[in-house]
């Protein structure tokens, strides 16, 4: 059930064209307070620990935001197949035209024998290899000829130096070289090396493609502390599953309501809600629609501007009794 509602959500995407060529993939933690459950433990970075609890996958599309896709049916013996899963559900259904071409991930999201798969699969992925006492004597012993700076460009439109060096090397299970990209230190930060079968985008779109992954690290941040997600109360996965779906379809239509408002397509769930969301007004039902007059608020004009614009007085809705549901302005605030 949950996982036919997500495909259908995913029709949706494709239809409206909302999602991009690219997806971050990211694991976390969803801890359970109960006794004697039989989950195992999973690393919790919001705690810094291990944890008893059940371990899901988020899917994000890092241009609009959306989250297309969770799991929570994941145990340690599976965890490594989790994107071949997620490749399954993405081409399942033939109504999506499959336009997706990256995918983003940690480095201890899957194994090299996958990667390899993946690459068959003719799909492009972006990671970071796992560092080694062997990987940080070649960084070392590259010479400073070989290093060159690049500019990467942020949302703000302002630019990061990093200094970086291209290599190619090759993985084990995997068929064939990848392309290898050290990022030097700085300060106390230790070297990153980026890995990819993409030898053909740009160094500077590389890493910025790579580094955009945190997108969803942050997104899971907000399930965290806006929709409360981290207070789970039942020991049961299925219930855990239906609790995250729902959570991933509250999330979606913020990021929808934030993406129609200029301005605002930025912002967390919590600020839109804040901003836009969390208003009173007077409300009266007749035998064929519904008037809600909201309150005055700084923001209510951008709102009722977007709803004329999409002529949503217009649309009649089965769910109310098929009924009209219209917004003004009061004069109260």
């Amino acid at each position: 059930m949950n996982l036919s509602f997500l495909r259908s959500m995913q029709v949706l995407w494709d239809k409206n064209e909302v999602l991009s060529d690219t997806i971050n993939l990211d694991l976390m933690a969803i801890p359970y307070w109960g006794d004697n459950d039989p989950f195992e433990n999973n690393w919790s970075g919001k705690r810094t620990k291990a944890l008893a609890s059940i371990q899901a996958v988020l899917a994000q599309d890092p241009d609009s935001g959306i989250l297309c896709y969770s799991d929570t049916t994941i145990r340690h013996r599976n965890e490594y197949d989790v994107i071949l899963e997620f490749l399954d559900f993405y081409r399942q259904d033939n109504k999506v035209s499959s336009d997706l071409k990256y995918l983003v991930f940690d480095s201890r999201f899957t194994t090299y024998q996958n990667l390899d798969n993946i690459n068959k699969q003719g799909l492009k992925f972006v990671t970071i290899q796992r560092r080694s006492k062997n990987l940080e004597k070649k960084i070392d012993a590259i010479p400073k000829s070989r290093w060159k700076s690049i500019r990467v460009m942020r949302a703000n439109g302002k630019g990061r130096m990093l200094t970086v060096c291209e290599d190619a090397t090759t993985l084990r299970g995997y068929d064939g070289p990848v392309r290898q990209v050290f990022i030097a230190p700085s300060g106390k930060i230790k070297p990153a090396i980026i890995i990819s079968n993409d030898t053909d985008i740009p160094t500077e779109d590389l890493v910025r493609k790579y580094s955009r992954r945190w997108l969803v690290e942050k997104e899971i941040s907000e399930q965290i502390h806006f929709f409360h997600l981290n207070r789970n109360s039942s020991g049961i996965v299925v219930k855990v599953d239906f609790d995250l779906v729902m959570t991933l379809l509250a999330h979606n239509l913020y990021r929808l309501f934030a993406m129609n408002i200029d301005g605002y397509s930025h912002c967390e769930a919590k600020a839109i809600f804040n901003k836009f969301i969390c208003n009173a007004g007077e409300v009266t039902i007749t035998n064929t629609e519904i008037l809600v007059k909201l309150k005055k608020k700084r923001t209510l004009p951008l709102i009722l501007q977007q709803l004329a614009d999409s002529n949503a007085d217009s649309l009649i809705y089965p769910w109310l009794y098929d009924k009209y549901l219209r917004f003004s302005s009061a004069n109260v605030s």
